[in-house]
């Protein structure tokens, strides 16, 4: 790994009994940011989601504490209130507390939720941005989340489901927009979501792109159509974590993927 520079900027200070909000990122250690590096290096109790990368969790000081509080979809998970209890738990401990979360924690990240349980426990909290998931993917494989010549705005949607079983979406409508949608999470509902976007009045051939692990060693892609993408992704195996980009702008990938240079 090349040494930072030596004009880094001044990082605030970590205080006792604060915890930070961070972002992950999507994957690769190369797209953490200097802010959530800082705060990697400096905390004394990291509690990380099971998508954090190993990489980036070997970043920790040597005094860190890592403390796995994974939430995976149709699998043991931590509970929300258990996680939020923790954080108010360390954080009274005057223990320095990073909350590191995959992507950003404000975008499907429940960010908000354990924000608001730390100012209700009055408790002195910091947010450090990630790169998001969903657009990261997308730039990384050849598609702009938006472009003049295709779309003037894009749509971030999850597409699990509530813990009691019920999805807060309205997939019909969101088609109806007529803007390229990226959905998280699809991959347990790919099928109902696609089935939902068609009757929302997507044409059958809309492009459509399934990327998962995005940045890491296992990514995959998938070019694919509205109207067969829950097909090609079972016929390939392809499974979480992953996004699908669904509009116009999923078909600007066939046109720039020859001449880019791939992240890895």
């Amino acid at each position: 790994m090349t040494p930072p520079i030596d004009s880094l900027p001044d990082f605030p200070d970590f205080a006792p009994g604060e915890v930070w909000l961070a972002g992950a990122g999507p994957g690769d250690p190369g797209l953490l940011t200097l802010s959530a590096l800082h705060a990697l290096r400096t905390a004394d109790d990291i509690v990380h989601d099971a998508l954090v990368d190993p990489g980036i969790l070997q970043l920790a000081g040597k005094q860190a504490k890592l403390i796995f509080a994974g939430k995976r979809g149709g699998r043991p998970s931590a509970q929300q209130a258990d996680i939020n209890e923790l954080l108010i738990e360390r954080a009274r401990m005057k223990r320095r507390v990073l909350r590191l979360k995959g992507g950003d924690p404000f975008v499907f990240g429940r960010g908000g939720e354990e924000a608001l349980a730390l100012t209700r426990a009055g408790l002195r909290f910091r947010i450090i941005p990630g790169i998001t998931s969903g657009l990261a993917a997308a730039a990384l494989a050849g598609i702009p989340a938006t472009m003049r010549q295709t779309n003037h705005a894009v749509i971030l949607v999850a597409g699990s489901r509530a813990a009691d079983g019920s999805s807060p979406a309205e997939w019909e409508k969101l088609a109806a927009i007529g803007q390229p949608i990226i959905v998280y999470m699809p991959m347990a509902n790919l099928p109902e979501i696609m089935g939902a976007f068609q009757r929302g009045g997507m044409a059958d051939d809309t492009p459509a792109v399934i990327i998962s692990s995005s940045t890491t060693a296992e990514e995959r892609i998938i070019e694919t159509h509205l109207g067969t993408a829950a097909r090609d992704a079972a016929t390939q195996g392809t499974g979480a974590p992953a996004v699908v980009i669904v509009g116009a702008n999923a078909a600007v990938r066939q046109q720039l993927v020859a001449n880019m240079v791939g992240w890895r």
